[in-house]
């Protein structure tokens, strides 16, 4: 026994000495132009057969590298190749800070860097953006933006040009969670469609997961849109100055201390759409008798488009050794339309905070935190109608940690608590008043787990989180997956799923054709007690939270070096959502306490589903890029006594993009997109009439007739707007100037809808006059960095 004793002594220590005969390489990647960290380049130990992909803020670790002297080399996109040498100690972290020169390195490296990262992460229903995507996408007035790009997505429906929403795999608005450096920007798109609040020279990575996501993410139940911000130029003063006829803007940054490595950045836009329209674009919301009899419009009587917005941000990041990093950041946005006949609507939002990285030394952890608030307000006044409010304030404080394994395997956790107010104030229909003002606090923590085979053929990657409702007395527990088997270099399969809760609901009607008031609730109270399923079975609603299930599928194949395919199927089970009622005729008092919920609670519940499937090729060729994708999707609504398809239920859609650079250095640049949608659904006027007023019993029913109309609607949206297409065009020239190293000057011609397709925006019920979207609209604009 004493012999058995000491042998399994001797292993043991055996096994601790070669374990320790292995150290952690770390470190961060930076660009020596202006300090920041450079995302998703590829860091090699040649000789160790190691290698990483750095993150979003530049970071990577590489754990259990054998003892020993190595070259280390490190690839990025637009950055020369760097090579130096490193020596690994025993059971030591040896940590780096690693400066890439900007340059043209070889065109394999930015083909090809991703594809050994995608063969490690399962990437279901996710896409992840750079700047050079978004600039890629031919928008209005020549100014890029993310909102452009994400209409483009997979999945994505987007109502129109002017107001309309963003729809995500059968999820509404509310049900998409926007951050910016892990902040939620609680309405990110300004009325018209084209502008986001984001300022584009400022995105490092943007992940829209449009499904499925992992654990990290919490509190929506439909998608996520990740975008991140760099820091100030650290090294230098640059910035840059813009102007289209849609908006100008400016971007100022640099080092307020170089030798503490304190920089900051400071950038804002405006749109200036009002004052030129009437210039440039009379003839947009006008009809025949705006004309003189030669059939010209006239320009002073034009009334132009009517959208004003402008967005402020700013940052301070303090920089210390080696990754370790702190910011303060804030920002300002404001939007206000008047849509001709229709409506006044105005927002507004604010906020700030702080973020830090921190790596502890000696230690294999990284360490991100965040605390911030965050404030949105809306109103929209109609001719006749009281005004609608609502408003919402957020404060969070959280903390994610990542863990580095062998073999690109990594453990995720961590934790954030938030606090929230809202207030709302609003008449349906029938003019009756739906209010709610709350308080209410969150908590949620999560772990995630990725396993990387040692054959690197199969990735598995459990997730869970917890989250808590305080406002209704509950904690869910949201069980996450997704998974990918790399059957050989250029196939592989993937699925991804789980259950998802929200404690957020719109303050529009899924039903409304065009909805202009967007504003936030957190679960309401006052909703049935019983929900009556499709079935005919009695469901007890406990409370209002939003819940969901989703399951994607899909597999990728890398039909050549450069022309890529991934096709993806997607099931969402929508099996609690809340909605305004708009049958609401009575009070909810004692005195009507024997009629219906469904007459007198403010807000009613509702389930439904969202299935399809979506085609992508992605060709990557040194001068030509071509991006198409296909979506089929088709979404259901039940609410307990009718089933109905939302006003984003689009059955097809496609997106065509190419991009091609020709001339001296490739300063010529066409970007093309051509965009097809099947028609949205909306509610048919079945009759009109006039509904008597009759106050007394012996009141003449015949001569008590209204002023005004009444319509009579069909049960659900059975009606279809005609096919929505368009083909935008964008031509760019950019001069550089010779012993002007960061001078640059741009001018980029475009046209927007080149052959004027008459989309529909909305159809006056009344008068029935047709309101479309923009028609062509060519453009000129100018932008110069420095």
């Amino acid at each position: 026994m004493l012999r058995n004793l000491s042998i399994w002594v001797l292993l043991l220590c055996l096994g601790n000495a070669a374990w320790s005969q292995t150290g952690t390489v770390r470190g961060i990647v930076k660009s020596d132009e202006d300090g920041n960290g450079v995302p998703f380049a590829k860091v090699v130990i040649l000789g160790a057969e190691k290698f990483a992909n750095t993150d979003v803020d530049g970071l990577f670790s590489i754990p259990k590298v054998p003892v020993g002297t190595y070259t280390i080399r490190v690839t990025a996109a637009q950055f020369t190749e760097y090579k130096a040498e490193v020596s690994i100690a025993s059971g030591k972290i040896t940590d780096l800070t690693i400066e890439l020169s900007k340059g043209k390195n070889l065109d394999v490296v930015e083909v090809f860097a991703d594809d050994k990262e995608k063969k490690v992460d399962p990437r279901t229903s996710v896409i992840k953006i750079t700047k050079k995507d978004i600039l890629r996408v031919p928008v209005t007035g020549g100014v890029s933006d993310i909102a452009g790009y994400f209409q483009t997505v997979p999945g994505v429906v987007s109502t129109g040009d002017q107001g309309g929403q963003v729809y995500v795999r059968g999820g509404t608005p509310i049900q998409n969670k926007i951050l910016l450096d892990g902040m939620t920007i609680y309405n990110p798109f300004h009325s018209i469609g084209f502008f986001s609040v984001f300022e584009t020279d400022l995105i490092r990575t943007a992940d829209i997961y449009t499904g499925g996501f992992n654990a990290k993410y919490g509190g929506r139940i439909s998608s996520i849109m990740d975008i991140t911000y760099r820091d100030g130029n650290a090294k230098r003063f640059a910035g840059s100055v813009g102007l289209s006829p849609f908006t100008s803007n400016v971007l100022l940054e640099g080092p307020i201390s170089k030798k503490n490595n304190i920089s900051f950045v400071l950038s804002g836009k405006a749109s200036i759409l009002e004052q030129t329209s009437k210039l440039f674009y009379p003839y947009i919301n006008r009809d025949s008798l705006d004309t003189n009899d030669d059939g010209i419009y006239d320009k002073d009587t034009s009334y132009g488009l009517p959208f004003n917005f402008w967005d402020l941000y700013g940052k301070i990041t303090v920089k210390g050794e080696g990754a370790n990093k702190f910011s303060v950041f804030g920002f300002a946005f404001n939007d206000r339309v008047n849509y001709q006949a229709v409506s006044d609507l105005s927002w507004k939002s604010f906020g700030g905070g702080t973020n830090f990285i921190m790596v502890p030394m000696n230690s294999e952890l990284f360490m991100k935190g965040r605390l911030n608030f965050s404030s949105y307000d809306i109103s929209l006044e109609e001719e006749n109608l009281e005004p609608r409010t609502s408003g919402i304030f957020g404060g969070e404080m959280a903390f994610d940690f990542t863990y580095y394994l062998p073999r690109k395997t990594r453990l995720d956790y961590g934790f954030g608590f938030s606090y929230f107010r809202t207030e709302f104030r609003t008449f349906n229909e029938v003019n009756r008043i739906i209010e709610q003002n709350d308080n209410t606090i969150e908590a949620g923590a999560y772990v995630s787990y990725r396993h990387v085979s040692k054959s690197k053929k199969l990735i598995l990657e459990p997730s869970v989180r917890v989250q808590a409702y305080s406002s209704v007395g509950q904690v869910t527990l949201e069980p996450r997956f997704a998974g990918k088997y790399n059957f050989n270099e250029i196939f592989r399969v993937k699925v991804a799923g789980g259950y998802y809760t929200q404690n957020f609901t719109s303050t529009t009607s899924d039903k409304d054709v065009v909805n202009l008031f967007y504003g936030f609730i957190t679960a309401p109270s006052n909703i049935p007690d019983d929900f009556t399923l499709q079935s005919g079975e009695e469901m007890n609603i406990k409370n209002g939270l939003q819940k969901a299930w989703h399951g994607v599928a899909g597999f990728e194949v890398d039909i050549s070096k450069r022309l890529k395919m991934n096709v993806e199927g997607y099931y969402k089970f929508f099996n609690q959502l809340t909605n305004v009622n708009r049958n609401k005729i009575f009070e909810d008092n004692a005195d009507n306490s024997e009629i219906d919920d469904v007459f007198k609670k403010d807000f009613i519940v509702e389930n439904g589903t969202a299935w399809g499937g979506d085609i992508v090729f992605t060709y990557k060729g040194k001068k030509l890029y071509i991006w198409t994708a296909y979506s089929l999707g088709k979404v259901v609504r039940w609410d307990g006594f009718q089933e109905y398809a939302p006003v984003f239920d689009r059955r097809h859609n496609i997106n065509l993009i190419a991009t091609y650079t020709f001339g001296k250095n490739d300063s010529w640049e066409v970007t093309s997109r051509w965009n097809l949608g099947t028609g949205l659904p909306f509610k048919q006027t079945v009759g009109v009439y006039e509904e008597p007023v009759i106050q007394n019993i012996d009141d003449d029913y015949i001569a008590g007739n209204a002023d005004e109309l009444t319509f009579i609607y069909d049960e659900g949206n059975n009606g279809r707007l005609p096919t929505y297409h368009r083909l935008d065009l964008n031509v760019k020239k950019t001069i550089e100037f010779e012993n002007k190293k960061y001078l640059k000057l741009e001018i980029i011609a475009g046209v927007t809808n080149i052959y004027s397709r008459k989309n529909i925006f909305y159809v006056n019920r009344l008068t029935n006059e047709k309101v479309y979207q923009l028609p062509v609209m060519p453009s000129l604009a100018v932008n110069f960095k420095f």
